[in-house]
């Protein structure tokens, strides 16, 4: 087996319990060292052969892995973030079905959701946004049409932005053809890792942050008003609000004491 790994956003204690368990059970991790920090690397063996892709094309990486797979050897593909998330693992996924080499994803901690808890925000917030886009600025991969931000931005949705640090201004442009300008706006770069910068402001001035704060790469921009923390109260906690576990104006339809049944 093959194991896809999520890292986690750069933190490595954000990395899953399993995740963890992988890593230090493996013979072999090809990991993006480019994105990857290396304090992540330590739940690995002394003697794990590891293998920065950064310089490996997907030909390399899928003959080292489908290689030590065959010589019976534990193998984890170590990503950054969460693997489903502009993590390039389709293609990988795609070759090892063609050499019928079985392999499994472990989800990890998005760097779009270590932005939010940098903040920190909830990025739903009753009455202001209960939808979440995750989206890029195109650049050397294109974005389908009808896909593009500004497009997107027509939603009024709580956006996070994966790629495009390097195009903030660019990136603000599309935004303000639907948002106000004065809509919450945050960026957050390298999240949970040591060197985290957080600039808060609005869409008329955050390019100007990070243009002052040298953020060109390796950063979310997270864009709506849910980052305020302002909005109406969820009603899953409303004293008049009856669910499946709480009648409304009662104490509980059901009350769990610490390792008993309902009483």
């Amino acid at each position: 087996m093959i194991w896809f790994v999520g890292a986690g956003p750069g933190d490595p204690e954000l990395i899953t319990v399993r995740g963890r368990r992988l890593l230090e059970e493996a013979d072999v991790v090809v990991y993006a060292g480019s994105l990857v920090p290396e304090a992540v690397l330590r739940w690995t063996r002394d003697d794990c052969a590891l293998h920065d892709s950064a310089a490996m094309t997907l030909g390399d990486q899928i003959e080292v892995m489908a290689s030590a797979h065959a010589a019976g050897k534990a193998v984890v593909r170590l990503h950054t973030g969460d693997p489903s998330l502009y993590g390039a693992i389709a293609e990988q996924m795609r070759a090892l079905r063609e050499r019928g080499v079985d392999f499994a994803v472990v989800p990890g901690v998005s760097s779009f959701t270590a932005a939010a808890a940098a903040l920190p925000a909830e990025l739903t917030a009753p009455g202001v946004s209960q939808t979440v886009i995750v989206t890029r600025q195109p650049g050397r991969t294109p974005v389908p049409p009808g896909q593009e931000i500004a497009g997107l931005a027509a939603h009024g949705a709580t956006m996070a932005i994966f790629l495009s640090a390097g195009d903030i201004s660019g990136t603000v442009a599309a935004l303000l053809e639907h948002y106000p300008a004065d809509t919450a706006a945050a960026i957050v770069q390298r999240a949970s890792w040591p060197q985290q910068l957080v600039l808060r402001g609005t869409l008329e001035t955050i390019a100007a942050q990070a243009a002052t704060a040298g953020v060109d790469r390796t950063a979310m921009i997270l864009v709506g008003d849910a980052l305020r923390g302002e909005g109406e109260a969820s009603l899953l906690y409303d004293p008049g609000f009856t669910h499946g576990h709480r009648r409304a104006g009662g104490r509980g339809a059901a009350r769990r004491s610490e390792g008993g049944p309902p009483r």
